[in-house]
């Protein structure tokens, strides 16, 4: 089979499923399957003219294919996807802020609860400053946090500061360091 009748397959069977999926509504019955009911604004609504330019045989495909409850559809689309090879595509999500059809766009917006600031749980240690007097004690300190440091690299990293000690820090973690290093007289900063 051709790219160019792949391509359009695809887009038939992203096209007809566009055009079933708001028209009906599920629910759930009591066996566990679901049942597609149409709304009132799929009986209401009227379907959009075929193009004037489309082949009869394009015109009794779509036919068809309009005739389809949505599991026939969802059948129809596995069983292409399956024949012409085609890859699932993540089709962008409906913007929540869109107004519902039938509804009022403020009572919409209402039944959104505010998001809650969510609290910071990953911090970096930032070695700021040390007390001359403590170098020797703040040295021996960041090695024994840096394990992988020896004592020349833990000195040449105390005396280049400002330098981060700690990437990625749970919160926790990063209260124990800070209080370990202002213990030997080193300023600490969290972000």
């Amino acid at each position: 089979m051709t790219k160019q009748s792949r391509t359009f397959a695809q887009s038939l069977v992203r096209t007809t499923l566009r055009s079933q999926r708001p028209s009906f509504t599920r629910t759930f019955a009591s066996t566990s399957s679901f049942h597609a009911e149409p709304t009132t604004a799929a009986a209401s609504s009227v379907p959009p003219p075929p193009p004037a330019s489309s082949s009869p045989k394009i015109s009794a495909i779509v036919d068809q294919i309009s005739t389809l409850t949505l599991l026939e559809a969802a059948e129809l689309v596995d069983a292409l996807k399956a024949k012409l090879n085609i890859v699932d595509i993540a089709l962008p999500a409906a913007s929540s802020s869109a107004p519902a059809a039938g509804g009022a766009p403020a009572a919409a917006a209402a039944e959104e609860p505010a998001a809650a600031p969510k609290e910071k749980t990953v911090f970096n240690v930032n070695l700021t400053k040390i007390d001359a007097a403590q170098k020797a004690k703040a040295i021996r300190e960041v090695k024994a946090i840096m394990p992988s440091m020896n004592l020349v690299e833990a000195k040449k990293f105390v005396e280049s500061l400002p330098k981060v000690l700690k990437e990625n820090a749970t919160k926790e973690e990063a209260e124990k360091l800070k209080k370990a290093l202002e213990a030997v007289g080193a300023e600490v900063t969290l972000d």
